[in-house]
Parts: C-alpha cells; structure tokens; sequence
C-alpha cells in the first residue's frame, strides 16, 4: 500500500502537455545504465517530480540511509522516482562523455531537471544489484537544467587518456565516493577515449568492486597475519552478518543462508564460496564482492591479513531487494563492532552457530569441513 500511495503522488506530480508526460524536478542524482537490448542499452535518469535542491539527495543517499531507513522507506522513497528511459548505443560513449546526462550523473549536488515521456507505465522495478526504480516510460527528451557540479579529481580524469582500472583506483585513493565511481565508469567517463563504453551497471557495480578489491588484497598479502580470532557482527533490512577473522594467511569463506519465504527461497538454502590466497575465486557473486571489499578495507586499515570467513544470514524480514549496496556497507560497520575474541576457530565458530537464527550446523558445511583439514599456505612457501 505504502508503494502504490508513493506511485500515485509521484504520477499526480506529472504534467501533461501535447500527449507528452512533462517531469520535472532534481535527480539526486540517480541513473542507471540498463542490461536489456546491449549493446544497445537504455540510459535511465530518475526525477522526483516537484521535488528541487537538496530535498532530491534522499532519494539517493546510501550512505545516510543505512540504519536509519527501514526497508519499506527505501522503497517507499524509489516508487516516488520517475525513470526517464532513452536508448543508446554502449559505443556511442566517446560521443557524450562531455555532455549534460553524463556529467548530472556524477555531480556532488541534485541536478534540476526535465524529461518529456511518450509513454509511463505504473510499475516497480526490482534488482538485487542495483536500487530499485519506479514508475517510468520512454523519453521524448530529456534536458538538464542546472550545471553539474563535479569533484575537482572526477572533472580532471574524465578529460584524461587513462586506463579505468587506473582512473578507479586514483579516484578511490582521492577518497571520491564510491557510487559516483561506478557511475563515472557505468556512464562511459573513465577509461582510454577511444576504448570508452556505455557499461551496464550491474556489471560496473562488480568492475569497481573488483578493480579495488584486487588492489588492495596485493597490498595486504604482504601484510603481517593478526594473531587474535575475532568475531565481528551487523545486520540491516533482515541481514544479519558475522565475519570471523582469525590468524592465516589470506583466504576467504563466503555462507550466505537464505530462509525460508525470504526473497529468493522457499526453503532453507545455503550456499559456500571460497577464495585462495592468490585471489581466485569459485563463481563471480556480487554480495560477496561487496562484502569483501568492506573486509579487505578494514585489513587494510589495520595492517594485517587474515583467514576470513563471512556468514550472511537473510530472513523473510528482507521481502524486496534493494541492490547489493547494503551488503557493502551493513559489513563495512560490522568491522567497526567487534563482539568478542576467541582461542580458537572451532570456538569461534560455535559462538557464531549459536547466534544464528536458523537451526543449522556450520561445521556439517562442505566448506567449514575443508577449512580444518586443508593444508596452509605456508605449507607450500616453506617447501620452495
């Protein structure tokens, strides 16, 4: 009901004007570069219709809604969005890197702006990567109004001839923040001019998550191994995350526990994932991409490496997906709120067990078994 009351005071906020539906209003800014059709992809611009200057950051602000917004204020909040949807060739980005949707999607302030739609339809869009959107339809034009604001480092690479990867990095060393990254390089702003594409955001979303993280696990393998086992925990929108870190070196155990009637499940399921030290990965996942990269940030940050295991437990309380940003996030506070240090990883790991809310067996996993008879890393060093 929250949902439908949200759709209806957004589409009663659209004007109509020779069979045209006018939106007008600040994107928070809020885009997104669609899959569907690729290489001729949709280019998406969210407006909030009426709704000017700051009033639009919230309708896009990951950062402070996290702990604060409930699952149905999230959505309450991207039903009220209008997309603005125009299509495009991936290769066309070299043309449009330095023009007005492009720059809007990457300013520090809201973008007042107006799209003219030849069709709306009244429906929600879910993903479990990227935010959910709401009503929308295809765009006749779509014009922006105000100039764009851009962080100094963004403004100075989107006109270099560099790599992405090495434009990622420089502005993830600046401290940029990390959603404008991924839709610098989603929108065809980073990378050599010639080689510049439209990217889908999902893809853009794991491209950035995997650009850094591998950057930073280069840097922490050479790190010292903690000399503690620790159990850190968080939860947010019916995600509920432990992370163990325990003396090693580097390499990582990913639990997700899905419950029953919870989104994607009709029973209790369980997947493992695991990563070496090189690295190497199983399967690309994007949760488990977002959540280590808040654990190798935190390694990182102290100095270290270590054995990592994540568990991620999601109850029927997560009803609707909202992308994978509070993954990300929910496990970047987890390192902040460590809740006990053990003698041991079985101890550890029993500790976790039992504040699990599904009434499972951790060391009956294929993985936690592997974990105490596979062979350390220093194993192989020592023997070469």
């Amino acid at each position: 009901m929250e949902r439908f009351r949200s759709m209806v005071n957004s589409l009663q906020r659209v004007k109509i004007s020779n069979s045209l539906k006018l939106v007008e209003g600040s994107t928070p800014p809020s885009a997104i570069v669609g899959e569907r059709g690729y290489p001729k992809v949709p280019l998406i611009l969210n407006i909030p219709p009426s709704v000017y200057g700051d009033e639009a950051k919230k309708y896009e602000n990951i950062k402070e809604w996290w702990g604060k917004l409930s699952l149905g204020d999230i959505i309450k909040l991207r039903s009220s969005l209008i997309s603005s949807i125009t299509k495009i060739k991936v290769e066309k980005a070299i043309e449009y890197y330095n023009t007005e949707i492009p720059l809007a999607v990457v300013s520090e302030r809201p973008v007042t702006s107006e799209a003219k739609l030849n069709t709306l339809e009244a429906k929600l869009r879910f993903d479990g990567v990227i935010l959910p959107r709401g009503p929308g339809g295809l765009a006749e034009e779509i014009k922006i109004i105000d100039n764009p604001k851009l962080p100094s480092k963004l403004d100075k690479l989107i006109f270099d001839d560099i790599k992405a990867s090495n434009a990622i990095l420089e502005l993830y060393k600046y401290d940029i923040d990390y959603y404008k990254i991924i839709n610098a390089l989603s929108f065809g702003l980073l990378g050599r001019k010639r080689n510049r594409r439209f990217v889908p955001t999902r893809w853009a979303i794991t491209a950035v998550d995997s650009t850094v993280s591998k950057y930073l696990h280069d840097r922490i393998i050479h790190y010292n191994e903690i000399n503690k086992i620790e159990v850190y925990y968080a939860s947010y929108l019916g995600n509920y995350f432990h992370l163990i870190l325990y003396p090693s070196k580097y390499k990582s155990l990913w639990i997700e526990i899905w419950h029953p009637l919870s989104l994607w499940s009709k029973e209790l399921t369980i997947s493992e994932l695991t990563e070496n030290y090189w690295g190497d990965y199983e399967y690309i996942d994007g949760g488990y991409m977002a959540a280590r990269l808040a654990v190798l940030e935190y390694l990182d940050r102290i100095k270290r490496q270590a054995g990592i295991i994540i568990v991620r437990e999601i109850t029927e309380e997560y009803f609707a997906p909202v992308g994978n940003w509070h993954i990300r996030e929910t496990v970047r506070k987890a390192t902040e709120n460590k809740i006990g240090e053990y003698e041991s990883l079985l101890e550890a790991l029993s500790v976790v067990n039992n504040r699990l809310k599904a009434k499972i067996n951790l060391f009956k996993l294929n993985s936690i078994k592997a974990l105490f008879r596979q062979k350390l890393i220093t194993d192989f060093l020592n023997k070469q």
